[in-house]
């Protein structure tokens, strides 16, 4: 019995997924455990397993589309098998039932050779390239007379070249003055559409991913609505850097006691969720006309992807211990970085810690995530001099700067959370004690 292979939803807050690769296409053949089709939400990436064996009897996406969850992407089944009553009602794909163009077309009817098969979607409803339309345009052709070749009725490059071929070489703007070019230019013309070679170009067009997108939008969003400010201060790292070469000196006896390798940025995290808790208004989410106060710290980390910047979350990282903090920071990274976390964790933060110190940077300004009201950026290590007891004394020095929104809390009591971490941090081995 045929059956309906549907758009997986990947979390609850998800409602379509982009379709990025399609391995089994309509009349391939399928084992239970086949890779039918991958797609991805906003941040994460999947490939969707046959749970059936069968051949594939009716296909209703193309790579690219943006599928909503539960839609039915694929039928599989039996050969000539009836799938009638499992057709979406609503498919605008190339499964629908077709019908041949036999009307007159502007150049003459259509020869048998050239039947046209055209989905009742398509009919009316012209569809080409963007490659295919910029020749198209050089060439001064009329393209809604080139035959299409491409899938679901597209005009692709080789449909323009070929109508160019046959003589249908200028639209009807063009059958002026304008229009007398010569054979010879025609020529020169085709040779360039047919070996343009993408790797000679001064510059080249990529289409924005899904996961860009909503960066942009969300960064946009973020800066326009908020009013925003960053506080930048600095502490003695000496401590931190202390805590971390014991660790690293004592490998065996830290195995032994069950501690992971523990980092800066682990310590880092570990004091932003202790200290958060005296800070309510740092821990918070500004929704318009209330603010959203929380009695646990839900904690942000930036993680930056081949795919772009994605932020998971550590749910309640102030009960965590430095070991049960750094572990699930270490899984929820790699998850991100693998791209098969899943979407449920890359929401409802608190606040959220970005770290662009490994990467020698001083100084920056983050950008919070909507609808927190803080974001920790993280700096590199510096050496600088302070007087100890009349003595100038160089000390590893760490820079932190505090983005804020400023309709949520004022100057005063950023600086204040600003001003505890970093005496939490340098004095480091007591918060461990509290």
């Amino acid at each position: 019995m045929a059956e309906t292979v549907i758009m997986p939803r990947q979390g609850q807050s998800v409602e379509s997924c982009l379709i990025t690769k399609i391995n089994k296409k309509k009349g391939d053949n399928v084992n239970i455990g086949d890779i039918l089709f991958s797609y991805e939400t906003d941040k994460s990436s999947f490939d969707e397993e046959s749970k059936a064996a069968g051949t594939v009897l009716a296909l209703f996406v193309e790579e690219g589309d943006d599928v909503p969850c539960l839609d039915t992407v694929m039928i599989i089944g039996k050969d000539g098998e009836d799938i009638s009553g499992l057709m979406p009602q609503n498919s605008n794909k190339s499964e629908k039932p077709a019908e041949i163009e036999q009307s007159v077309r502007a150049d003459g009817p259509v020869r048998p050779s050239e039947t046209r098969v055209v989905s009742t979607s398509t009919i009316g409803d012209l569809k080409i390239s963007p490659r295919a339309k910029h020749y198209a345009e050089q060439a001064k052709v009329d393209f809604n007379k080139a035959f299409p070749t491409g899938p679901n009725g597209r005009i692709i490059e080789r449909d323009i070249i070929e109508l160019v071929k046959k003589g249908e070489r200028f639209n009807n703007q063009s059958e002026s003055s304008e229009s007398n070019v010569s054979v010879r230019e025609i020529d020169a013309l085709l040779k360039n559409l047919s070996t343009t070679d993408e790797s000679t170009n001064e510059y080249a067009d990529v289409k924005l991913p899904n996961i860009r997108k909503i960066i942009a939008k969300s960064m946009h969003a973020s800066l326009s609505e908020m009013a925003q400010l960053t506080l930048n201060s600095s502490f003695d790292a000496s401590v931190i850097l202390s805590f971390r070469k014991r660790l690293k000196e004592n490998t065996e006896y830290a195995d032994n006691i069950g501690l992971v390798s523990i980092t800066l940025n682990d310590i880092i995290l570990y004091a932003t969720a202790k200290t958060l808790m005296n800070h309510k208004d740092a821990n918070a989410h500004f929704l318009g006309d209330i603010i959203r106060y929380f009695n646990t710290v839900n904690l942000g980390v930036a993680v930056d992807t081949e795919r772009g910047l994605v932020v998971p979350t550590i749910f309640g990282a102030d009960k965590l211990s430095l070991n049960e903090l750094s572990k699930e920071a270490k899984k929820i990274i790699w998850e991100v970085q693998k791209g098969t976390i899943s979407p449920d964790k890359l929401k409802n933060g608190t606040f959220t810690v970005t770290n662009l110190g490994s990467l020698g940077i001083e100084s920056f300004t983050p950008v919070i995530n909507p609808p927190q009201t803080c974001i920790l950026g993280v700096n590199n290590i510096t050496r600088r001099i302070k007087q100890i007891n009349g003595q100038d004394v160089f000390y590893d020095c760490m820079s932190l700067s505090l983005t804020f929104d400023h309709r949520a809390l004022d100057g005063a009591p950023a600086a204040r959370f600003l001003k505890e971490l970093c005496a939490n941090l340098e004095n480091f081995d007591l918060l461990l004690a509290k």
